[in-house]
């Protein structure tokens, strides 16, 4: 045991353990998605209406042109990707149905042909992504029919694949009056109301279009964004809530009331029961073209956020409910576990392998770089033995120490929802701020500058003079550019064709400020302390040399290139990758690396001085690294607890409008505590910053652009 405990401790028995754990959690979740090889899990690419579509077919054994079966297609939300209907996928397959988890169109590896401008990226997507699938799953040899030739074909997505699934029945419809058959038997929606697809066609036509559909509605009671009371329903207590994260119930609301058949006045709707709908007239332009139909609709109330619909027994144990009523009577008789019981779920084991193979990969990196140091180039990585910087000495010094570790954790998170949507108000007080400091710094060096020319024969105080001034003029410098930031901010990577994620854009201008506050903060510590102590620029790990500079450069490219590489053999192998819940390392297309070198240059501003601010503030320091992961994410971590917190305790968040950017928080901050323990170790191999900025920069960059919708055709 002792052997093995040592063996663990060098970087070859770290790499070796890593490497077990990702092979050891992969092979193991590839099984539980397989259903233990009960279920061929195929990845299809497919040319449909409006561009490529991607997906994973997953193909019970035996079913196929010869044993029929019912067909689900569940798709993702905004910025997810097929992975994401793991739950869904896994449990609905081993119960014998065949099940398409599909990217929409400009999501994980689908693309939309057409060109569109950026002003109507919203207007592709979603609208058409289910109902184009649904044509392909139609066309296949496996998709069990009627004698009539409508197919038995379930359709469901979340959030905005929710609208998808919405609207892709209404388009069904409009086709089945023309070809008199109906490609899409019954649909569910988790996470999505009528509100977008409204902008197709209101609420009572689209109901009308489901017919005799058997449809259902999955609503969180704490959904971010939806199953809203419309204003004529709120109260004025209400209405003075600026936006939709709050407590609701679907059920409750005249919207919800007119799912469930009732009218809107009518006591709470029924949950978690299926109830006959008339769906009512449907009308073309004033003209009855079918007479109304009886439907069953069901819609269930969880206690639970948007998110949370993606990780949840319940939802899952909804969804197969759902569709076993929805296909009773219809499957295969070689279905044989179709009547398992909807607790009885296996998903979740495939995403906790999913988990070790993630923590594998991530403990992979240490170790692999340290072993690459040793090579006879690559070694130049490594600087000479550096002197820690200057600790504060004395009560003052330690005071304002420690109010300038909790300003530089909390800034980022105070200021988190104002960056993230460039917020008009908050933007014009920081521009003032930024304006502020900028006169403070300009007259700070003007009166360093004279008062240390006035104090020539005291070297030690004519020296500590000129450190402030010569500090007053680098935040002048620092000051300049944040104001030129905050006032030009709709042209600071705002979305266009060159920058076609808008979520990625929202990161980089918020890293982009922090790292900014970062310097600030650095510098004014260095010249206005820490220089006089005896702190050299040195000492912070910023190496100038050439050599070392491209060695840490390969090193990094070489490491990031090698994990990935990993993550495709994998995936290759076992089918699966490497994630826990939001939180993904995935595969990506071409078009995504090159997204990813246009974001490069910013990211690296950051994590560059992510890594100079975190080494020097706790290196050498008891608890360091536990001090580099607060400093990093310890404000966030608090804003995220406060904001929900509130939301689950009093039914209004700490801002009901930040709905989608607190969201991002639960795949952002795990990529910063790791990036923080990346800086620590990483500059303890090299003395210098330049690899774990540089492995920061190239991995995480990479891992945010492969997780979020990517505009490839806007223009």
């Amino acid at each position: 045991m002792r052997a093995v405990t040592s063996f663990l401790k060098k970087p070859q028995g770290l790499l070796v353990l890593s490497l077990v754990l990702v092979i050891f959690g992969s092979l193991f979740a590839g099984m539980f998605n397989t259903s233990f090889y009960s279920v061929k899990v195929k990845e299809i690419k497919f040319e449909a209406d409006h561009g490529t579509l991607s997906g994973l077919l997953y193909m019970p054994k035996g079913a196929g042109a010869d044993d029929k079966r019912p067909v689900i297609i569940t798709t993702h939300g905004y910025l997810n990707t097929k992975e994401m209907q793991d739950a869904p996928a896994i449990e609905m397959s081993r119960r014998g149905y065949i099940v398409l988890a599909l990217d929409m169109y400009d999501h994980g590896d689908s693309r939309w042909s057409g060109e569109f401008s950026v002003e109507d990226r919203f207007s592709t997507f979603w609208i058409y992504s289910q109902f184009d699938a649904a044509k392909y799953i139609y066309e296949q040899d496996f998709t069990k029919k009627d004698d009539q030739g409508n197919a038995y074909v379930a359709v469901s997505g979340h959030s905005m694949g929710g609208f998808s699934t919405l609207l892709s029945m209404y388009m069904d419809e409009m086709s089945a009056l023309q070809t008199g058959y109906r490609m899409i038997h019954a649909g569910i929606s988790v996470g999505s109301d009528y509100s977008y697809a409204a902008a197709v066609a209101p609420q009572d036509q689209l109901q009308a279009a489901y017919g005799s559909r058997t449809v259902g509605m999955i609503a969180g009671q704490y959904d971010e964004f939806f199953f809203n009371k419309s204003d004529e329903e709120k109260t004025d207590e209400e209405k003075e809530v600026q936006g939709t994260v709050t407590r609701k119930d679907f059920a409750a609301t005249a919207s919800g009331k007119t799912f469930l058949g009732l009218a809107p006045d009518a006591a709470r709707g029924e949950t978690g029961k299926f109830i006959p709908v008339e769906s009512g007239d449907l009308t073309v332009e004033g003209t009855v073209v079918r007479p109304s139909q009886t439907g069953e609709h069901i819609m269930f109330t969880p206690n639970q956020t948007h998110p949370w619909n993606h990780f949840s027994g319940t939802t899952t144990g909804h969804l197969i409910d759902f569709y076993a009523h929805a296909f009773e009577g219809v499957t295969s008789p070689n279905q044989t576990h179709v009547n398992l019981d909807s607790g009885n779920q296996i998903w979740w084991a495939k995403e906790a392998f999913n988990f070790v193979a993630l923590i594998g990969f991530f403990l992979m990196i240490v170790p692999l770089v340290t072993l690459m140091l040793r090579l006879p180039f690559l070694r130049n990585a490594i600087s000479g033995e550096i002197a820690t910087v200057s600790a504060a000495v004395g009560g003052v010094q330690k005071t304002i120490y420690w109010i300038a570790i909790a300003f530089s954790t909390l800034i980022p998170a105070i200021l988190f929802p104002t960056l993230m949507d460039k917020e008009s108000n908050g933007l014009n007080v920081l521009r003032i701020i930024a304006l502020i400091l900028l006169i403070v710094s300009v007259l700070g060096a003007i009166v360093g500058f004279i008062m240390s020319s006035s104090k020539k024969n005291d070297y030690k105080t004519s020296g500590r003079l000129k450190n402030m001034a010569v500090g007053s003029v680098l935040l002048t410098v620092v000051s300049l550019v944040m104001w030129l930031i905050f006032n030009y901010s709709d042209n600071i990577v705002a979305t266009s064709s060159y920058f076609n994620e808008p979520t990625t854009n929202q990161i980089v201008y918020w890293a982009l400020v922090s790292a900014l506050i970062m310097i600030l903060v650095t510098f004014a510590f260095h010249y206005f302390s820490k220089k006089d102590a005896g702190t050299r620029f040195s000492d912070y790990g910023i190496s100038l040399n050439i050599v070392t500079i491209v060695a840490s450069l390969v090193t990094a490219v070489l490491a990031v290139v090698i994990g990935y590489a990993l993550l495709f053999v994998v995936q290759a192998i076992f089918g699966t990758d490497f994630r826990i819940w939001t939180f993904a390392v995935r595969t990506f297309e071409s078009d995504h690396f090159i997204t990813a070198l246009r974001y490069v240059p910013f990211f690296l501003v950051y994590f560059f001085v992510s890594t100079v601010a975190l080494n020097a503030n706790t290196r050498g320091k008891r608890g360091g690294m536990f001090l580099s992961i607060v400093l990093n994410v310890g404000g966030l971590v608090l804003w995220i607890a406060l904001q929900y917190g509130l939301d689950f305790t009093k039914g209004v968040a700490m801002y009901p409008g930040q709905a989608l950017n607190a969201i991002l928080l639960f795949a952002l901050i795990p990529c910063l505590v790791i990036a923080a323990v990346y800086a620590r170790k990483l500059f303890e191999k090299t003395n210098n910053v330049w690899v774990a900025a540089l492995v920061n920069t190239f991995l995480f960059t990479m891992i945010t652009v492969a997780n979020t919708v990517l505009f490839w055709n806007m223009v």
